[in-house]
């Protein structure tokens, strides 16, 4: 079951820890891909928050937003770019996508599968997409107070084996969230230092978050063009008996 996108909207835009988790997810996001210069960057669930740093130079930036959590104009003080969609139907064309990021839309999602078909239906060949889901090792997934907290956590051979299943190649994982889920002033304060700390010596067990990368691959075939179909050539003219040449007339 989808959250709602009020309390989403509380939780990182009006709360300490909101603005906390935030930054350290979009800080590993950007880490992964700096850069998206001409490209179509579309996110699924509530991933908005994480798409402000490709508004400058990405070709298009689209935030889809299921319609069981609804939807928020987003950004402010710029042109709206979210919009509201069927989580199994969504308004862009097959292929646009060169990168695709999932939010709170995989775990709280009912029909998981049907999510990851939209995924690779709307990714161009060679196209790659980030999955942040609950780690189900983390303190995260276990706080009631925070979105990560809802939905079904995942461990990481569960989700890749998940994405293999709908035909992504999963390239490299990250972790985030490393800080425990507590407002108290000294766990917000030092933050930042349990992020690094996490990355260096604790690379995805801890982490409150997992964050997979995978690559939508498209193979050529073992066989193509019209061999593929027919295995000999046609002949029309095979099976009739073809007659020796006339000699040519003596010239007398």
């Amino acid at each position: 079951m989808h959250l709602d996108v009020l309390d989403l909207r509380n939780f990182y835009y009006r709360t300490q820890l909101g603005r906390v988790a935030q930054r350290a997810v979009r800080d590993q996001l950007v880490m992964m891909w700096p850069v998206a210069a001409g490209q179509t960057v579309a996110g699924f669930g509530f991933a908005v928050p994480l798409l402000r740093p490709y508004l400058a130079d990405a070709r298009r930036v689209i935030g889809l937003m299921p319609g069981p959590q609804g939807v928020m104009p987003w950004p402010a003080g710029m042109e709206n770019v979210s919009v509201l969609c069927e989580e199994t139907a969504w308004p862009v064309s097959t292929g646009l996508v060169d990168r695709l990021v999932l939010m709170h839309g995989l775990e709280t999602s009912d029909t998981p599968s049907e999510v990851l078909a939209e995924c690779h239906r709307v990714l161009g060949p060679g196209g790659r997409a980030i999955f942040v889901v609950p780690n189900r090792s983390g303190l995260w997934a276990r706080a009631d107070g925070t979105p990560f907290g809802f939905g079904r956590p995942y461990s990481l051979r569960q989700l890749e084996g998940q994405l293999r299943r709908h035909g992504f190649t999963p390239e490299r994982h990250v972790a985030a969230l490393y800080a425990p889920p507590c407002s108290r002033r000294f766990w917000l304060r030092t933050a930042a230092f349990w992020e690094g700390a996490g990355r260096r010596f604790a690379p995805w067990i801890a982490g409150g978050v997992l964050m997979v990368e995978a690559s939508k691959q498209i193979y050529a075939p073992t066989r193509g063009g019209l061999g593929a179909v027919v295995r000999r050539p046609l002949r029309v003219l095979e099976g009739v008996r073809q007659g020796t040449p006339e000699p040519a007339l003596r010239q007398r």
